[in-house]
């Protein structure tokens, strides 16, 4: 049983470190894209493209290394994490969509940006996990 455990605490790591190693090369990309054409190449579009088609890649991976993370979690992680994504995905749309009206209704004076609902799904995916794992300790 030792043993078991040890494999599976062992494979939960590497899990852990390659979805860590995706989300940086996503990060990474994502920065590239945001920041080069203006920095680095003088906004030529086959370069963009270029950058956007790498960042979709790269992300695609990030998302195959969270599915193999979440399927190498014990029931009660896999449990918050589902809870805490689920939460995160009800934000994102009701509140996603709220924003965008209260922008369309001009009853704020700015544009409404995806930077900011991504924002906000990270924060709610972060205290849904933190409260999950309290709640379940």
């Amino acid at each position: 049983m030792e043993m078991k455990n040890d494999s599976w605490a062992l494979n939960t790591k590497r899990n852990t470190k390659l979805l860590a190693y995706w989300t940086f090369a996503w990060l990474l990309t994502m920065a590239v894209v945001a920041f080069g054409p203006k920095l680095l190449w003088n906004f030529n579009p086959t370069i963009s493209i270029l950058a956007i088609l790498v960042n979709t890649i790269v992300g695609i991976g990030m998302i195959l290394a969270n599915i193999k993370h979440i399927n190498g979690l014990d029931e009660m992680q896999r449990k918050v994490s589902m809870e805490s994504m689920a939460i995160a995905l009800g934000v994102a749309v009701v509140g996603g969509l709220s924003y965008s009206m209260l922008d369309v209704a001009n009853v704020i004076s700015f544009d409404a940006e995806i930077s900011h609902l991504v924002i906000l799904i990270g924060l709610t995916y972060l205290a849904g996990t933190v409260i999950g794992n309290l709640r379940y300790k």
